[in-house]
Order: C-alpha cells, then structure tokens, then sequence
C-alpha cells in the first residue's frame, strides 16, 4: 500500500500529550500489522535539544544512529518498540541550516531564497523521507508547539500543501483541550471551538479531534463540538485523564481512534489490534501489591522531565516484576556525610543519574561511598559511572585527588579523561560520543548475567572516558571492568562482584527499555533491590 501520513498537530495549551496520543495511534496501528513509525517537527531554532540544560527542554534522548533528539521520540520507541533515527527529530535550526547550505552552494540558481517555497519544499521533503523508504505504511508526524505560535506558521503551511497533494493519503488529528471550570461545574466547549478556527485559518481542516478532558464529555457536548468544528460527530474523540501513560492506547481504542483513521484513510478495520503483551503489562501494573523503593540521586530531580527515560525504564523492570516502584528523588547538592544516612536507609536500590558539570557532583561520592559500604544495591550511568570509578579511587585506592577532567583537568590522577580524539574538537555540538555501540562483556559477571549474553549493544552519550592506564590497579582492589568496546577497548561497564549489585554503564541503557522489551539490566537492578529489600524487612 502506499505510504499514509498522519499529522497531529495540538491547541489550546502546550503540554497536552501529542506526543502520547501520536504514540498511541501507532501502538495501536502497529497492533493491527502495519508498519509504523513517527517523527517530530519542533519549532525552535536550535538543532537539536543537545545543547539545551533539562530546565529548558527535559530529558535529551538519543537515537540509535547518535542523533540527539527531543524527549518524545523516547515516548515513541516505548510505545512502539521501533527504534528512531535522525530523521525522526527535525527542528527549525535543522531546517534553516539545510536551506541555507544549499543556498551557499548555489543550489537554487541565484533565485530569492524565501519560506515559501524553499522552507516549505524542506520540511516537506523531511515530512516524506521516511515515506520514501518504502519501509513504512504509516508515517505520524507531531508538530510541536500549539496552533497560533508564530514559529508553528511554516511547518502547518507545510501541513497544508501536503493535505492538498497527497489527498486521501494524509489526515490531520487534532488534539484540543475542554476545561472544567469548577466553581461552575461546567465543562468549557468554547477553546476548542477557537483552537479549530485557528487551524482552519492556515487553510487545514481537522478530520479528526481528539479532546483531553479531566471529566468525561457528555455525547450532547461532543456533537455541538462537531457541529462548530466542521467534523464528523464519529470523528470527535475524548482523551480522558488516566493513571498511566501506558493506558492510553488502550482508552483511545474504546474511543475508535484506529478504525477512525483506517476508515478515513480507505481501509476497512479487520478484527481487533493484537494488544495482549499491553494489557498483561497494565494487568501486572494494576495488580501489584508490593513497592520496591529506588532512589534517583542527581542534580535535576525538581524536573519530572529531566530522567525520563531513566524513570520509565525503572517503572517497567518494576511492573514486569509485580511491583509498584517508588521513586524517591534525591538532590545531591543537598547530600552531605550528615544526612545520608537518613536519606538513603530506606532505600532498596540507588541510582546515580547521568549529567554533566561540577554542581552536584559530591553528594554523588557521598552516595556512593554509603552504598558501597552499606551493600545497598547501586546502579551507576554514565556520569554516575564515572562517580563510581572516582569514589573507588579516592576511598579504596588511596588517590585523593582523583577526579575527571571535566571537573579538574589539573587532577593528578585523572581516572576519567577525555577521550584521545575528542581533545582537538572545540565545537560543542561534536565533542560527544553519541549512538549505538556494541559492548563486550566478561563471561560470568553480574552484567552478562543480567543481559543473557556477553555481546550487547547500546546507547551513548558522553565525552570522558574510563583511564585505561588505571585499569590494572581497578582490578587488583575488587572494581573489576567487566564490559569494553570491542574495537576501542574502551571501559564500558563496571562491577563490584563482592557486592550484592554494584554496577556503573558509561553507557545508557534507559534509551533502549520499551515496553514490548524492558532493558535486561534495569531488571537485573530492580529484582537486587526487591531482594534486598525483603532481607531488610526480615
């Protein structure tokens, strides 16, 4: 079948769920044997969110082909189990760039470079280059932002032109908000009604709505949407509040949104999208009894956005393991010797986040040294890799002062260093270790154990690297570095094996845990705290 594409564009207020609701279609889509996948149009000039602080943008995620990337498409490969690329994730900055390149070049014979149609021709080739593979029958596209922003204009004038050209093979979802005004006990029609007519000013008609409510919208509200909005009134859908993200594809199905897509795209809805694995996962999350409680120790733990990844990843190891997790953040600017005790006793496991940069950085050896000697469980990523290694140097090497580069490049002992081809770059944006990498591990130890197999491959985001010149010394004092590179011999995953679960991935392996298949070693990590745990109680 050719190639259908799907945009989802949003109104009203920012933070609605598009990206959920676009996950959710395709879930479902997928589901039903189709082939799927989704990509985000974001407004902002900058090319990608790598050089955004959490506060700004949340979580970066990173593709496997080492793009950084907005945080949905983390929400995309959750839902869908596909993994994104690249060409997933296109901002303005990207698309000004390409233009401009090509305007440096020559490429447009002297004309006027202008936004339409050079911008537009752009982000419309970007729109249908997945298309073009062959290699999907739906492509969901999410534009960021809401209807109205200025930056918005040229990407859903782009929507428009496309609607136009590929006719029957393209719809439009839109996803509004109806409020519910409490000291009037009344839900509120009338924001819908405008997001719509905002829409319908760029020249591009809804087929489909989707409202997000907190209370259920009565029918009679529903049609009078559908009358005002111009759509059909089996085409207005609701997105009811619910406890979970992971409940919404199944919420959307009661809601018909698969078969109303199928059916306004030509095709007729066969039977019903094969949704077991999903609802055994909700059977499970709805059903536990028992909590493990993890702590997040790191420096961003005020922002629910900042680990995304990193706290879905722990929620489905918990879930798969009949488990509610409980997931207590800890500021390590604000641990101290004085009070990590009393922050960190109740814990069953600890993570130490990934980040960058000096703040924070010693509540982490706090915490570490404490969960070293308390055999507390402890799973270190990337930075809290690199704690990890500083902590064991400093306390059970005897080298004080040793640190990484990034922190003191003047440090005697440099256990984490720069890596060797990294030290000429002075671009920001190409100074990272960035994608899929394979990683060797050593036959026996508690990380091949966890993934099944001593051949994994992973995801990566970082510039400092283990000092393999330290390796031997590492070793001989029981922090054994159970995982390298194959090609660069690179340090990739470490262990205290004497412990009950001590280990540090300069990898990221919360980029890679979705729900069809959780990440083997965060499973591995909750199953030592629910041990642990029981023994604590007994």
């Amino acid at each position: 079948m050719e190639t259908k594409y799907i945009f989802v564009t949003g109104g009203v207020v920012s933070s609605l769920g598009k990206g959920i609701i676009s996950s959710s279609l395709a879930c479902l889509l997928k589901a039903r044997g189709y082939r799927v996948t989704i990509q985000k149009f974001d407004p902002y000039i900058n090319i990608d969110p790598g050089t955004l602080n959490p506060y700004e943008h949340g979580e970066c995620y990173v593709t496997v082909d080492g793009h950084e990337a907005d945080l949905d498409l983390g929400h995309y490969e959750r839902f869908t189990n596909v993994p994104t690329t690249r060409a997933n994730n296109v901002t303005t900055g990207r698309i000004y760039q390409s233009v401009i390149d090509k305007e440096r070049r020559g490429d447009y014979l002297g004309k006027t470079v202008q936004i339409v149609p050079h911008i537009t021709d752009e982000i419309k080739r970007n729109v249908k280059f997945l298309g073009n593979t062959g290699n999907f029958d739906f492509v969901i596209t999410e534009i960021g932002g809401t209807v109205g922003d200025i930056e918005s204009l040229p990407f859903l004038e782009s929507v428009r032109q496309l609607r136009w050209e590929l006719g029957d093979n393209a719809l439009c979802v839109h996803l509004t908000y109806v409020p519910y005004i409490r000291a009037a006990k009344e839900l509120k029609t009338k924001p819908t009604q405008h997001s719509v007519k905002q829409l319908q000013q760029v020249g591009i008609q809804p087929d489909i709505l989707v409202l997000r409510t907190e209370k259920d919208i009565p029918a009679d509200m529903r049609r009078k949407i559908a009358q005002f909005c111009n759509v059909a009134p089996d085409a207005v859908t609701q997105s009811v509040d619910v406890n979970s993200i992971y409940k919404v594809p199944l919420k959307m199905h009661e809601q018909h949104l698969d078969e109303i897509v199928l059916r306004k795209m030509g095709i007729e809805p066969k039977g019903e999208p094969r949704m077991e694995h999903w609802v055994d996962f909700i059977k499970r999350m709805d059903d536990a009894t028992e909590t493990v409680t993890i702590g997040l120790v790191g420096k961003y733990v005020e922002l629910q956005d900042a680990y995304k990844s990193i706290n879905e990843s722990l929620f489905q190891a918990a879930t798969y393991a009949d488990h509610k997790l409980n997931l207590v953040y800890i500021h390590s600017e604000k641990l101290t010797e004085e009070n990590v005790d009393e922050k960190l006793r109740g814990m069953d496991g600890v993570i130490i986040a990934p980040g960058f940069g000096q703040r924070g950085i010693d509540g982490k050896f706090v915490a570490l040294k404490y969960c070293r000697e308390h055999d507390i469980p402890t799973f270190g990523i990337c930075l809290g890799m690199q704690c990890m290694v500083i902590e064991f140097a400093r306390n059970v090497l005897g080298l004080p002062e040793a640190n990484s580069t990034e922190m003191n490049p003047n440090t005697p002992d440099n256990v984490i260093d720069l890596m060797e081809e990294q030290k000429s770059i002075s671009n920001m944006g190409g100074t990272m270790r960035l994608g899929s990498y394979d990683c060797e591990l050593q036959e026996g130890s508690k990380a091949a154990q966890a993934y099944g197999s001593t051949l994994v491959r992973e995801r990566h985001r970082h510039r400092f690297e283990f000092n393999n010149e330290y390796r031997d010394r590492f070793e001989q004092a029981g922090m054994k570095c159970v995982g390298q590179n194959p090609a660069t011999h690179l340090v990739e995953v470490v262990e205290i094996p004497e412990k009950r679960w001590f280990i540090g991935t300069q990898y990221h392996p919360e980029y890679s845990s979705t729900v069809p298949s959780p990440n083997p070693i965060f499973r591995s990590f909750v199953n030592a705290a629910i041990e642990y745990g029981r023994e604590r109680k007994k």
